[in-house]
């Protein structure tokens, strides 16, 4: 297929690229990619788990850079990471490591340790703050000052998996050890049928809405899989690579703030000294930051690829390949472009009928 070349095209785009710089910086206030930062953590959240690359400083200009636009962003900064060197590969997290700031389940009242709400949107009132805007930097100072002197001596806060409880009655369906090298699908095209690695990158770097609607779905009847939460933990993992000139020693580079949810699904069947027993299955799902409804769906995506069906979500293919926002917002964008030819050829051909 053949493109028109459009005349004056590049004098053309450059006034555009200008023009969007004009609206970019239209306004008497602007806004600091600090304050970006500070101010919008979850949405900074979403930005780095779809891109892939947990770099909140990035982020944040990436959305300064393009006005909010979320879909840009992600875009900016996963060409950025592609030009990265990746120098070494991080030793495996164990989330029992994980220093909490919020745990949840909604399967056990009582659970060891107890629950922690942690900060959440799910216990206030969904009514706009009037009082918002007339916020004093200097109250608002006084108050986190206040508020942290009444906190007691901060406390790590590590917990064993509430699946460790079914784990010990043997309810738990158990899934063998895999010992593979995790399937990188960053440097490496997404095979079909994917490993069940290859599967949950793909699905923590996808669009959240579009994972959160494959989810809704199966809960709505389009599936069979509608869990309970076993566990949500959101908090911080440390981050640790070998050390080359000793064998056996780490080093530690840093943190990463990270949501991870195991769901409880209805008892398989398994077969067990020649007869059948229920298990109850677990889906699990990961992701950077604070983004509890994605770490669900993706949870319950990772159970419904591994169910059997005929719904939309026990697709594969289906699922891992048209939730990558880049590519769809990539193909829906690339409409824009000259479809001359193409669209004056279905023309011809609906004239020609007319005219037989």
């Amino acid at each position: 297929m053949a493109y028109v070349a459009v005349s004056g095209g590049q004098e053309a785009i450059e006034e555009s690229i200008k023009l969007l710089k004009y609206y970019r910086t239209d306004g008497e206030s602007d806004i600091e990619i600090d304050a970006i930062k500070d101010k919008m953590k979850l949405l900074i959240d979403r930005v780095i788990s779809e891109a892939g690359l947990y770099a909140p400083d990035y982020a944040a200009l990436a959305l300064k850079q393009c006005e909010g636009s979320l879909e840009e962003a992600v875009f900016i900064l996963r060409a950025y990471r592609s030009t990265l060197t990746r120098n070494h590969y991080c030793n495996t997290m164990n989330s029992v490591d994980m220093r909490i700031i919020r745990r949840i389940s909604a399967a056990f009242k009582d659970i060891p340790g107890g629950q922690v709400l942690g900060p959440s949107y799910d216990y206030v009132h969904r009514l706009l703050d009037f009082g918002i805007p007339d916020e004093d930097k200097e109250e608002i100072e006084a108050w986190r000052t206040e508020f942290e002197k009444n906190q007691q001596a901060e406390e790590v806060y590590k917990f064993h998996r509430v699946s460790d409880l079914l784990r010990d009655e043997d309810l738990l369906e158990e899934v063998p050890e895999n010992k593979k090298k995790p399937y990188d699908v960053t440097v490496n095209k997404l095979p079909l049928p994917a490993p069940r690695s290859a599967r949950l990158q793909t699905l923590a770097r996808a669009d959240t809405g579009y994972v959160s609607g494959l989810a809704y779905s199966s809960l709505r009847g389009f599936g069979s899989v509608h869990p309970t939460v076993g566990e949500l933990r959101t908090g911080w993992l440390s981050v640790e690579v070998p050390y080359l000139l000793q064998e056996g020693q780490e080093i530690f580079v840093g943190e990463v703030l990270v949501t991870e949810v195991e769901s409880f699904v209805s008892a398989s069947k398994t077969t067990k000294k020649e007869h059948d027993e229920m298990k109850v299955g677990v889906g699990y799902g990961c992701v950077f930051g604070r983004n509890e409804t994605k770490a669900i769906a993706i949870s319950i995506l990772d159970s419904a690829l591994r169910a059997n069906g005929d719904s939309p979500v026990n697709d594969e293919e289906f699922v891992l390949l048209h939730g990558d926002c880049l590519e769809m917002n990539g193909f829906l964008s690339h409409l824009k472009l000259p479809h001359y030819v193409t669209f004056q050829s279905k023309l011809d051909q609906l004239r020609k009928k007319k005219e037989g």
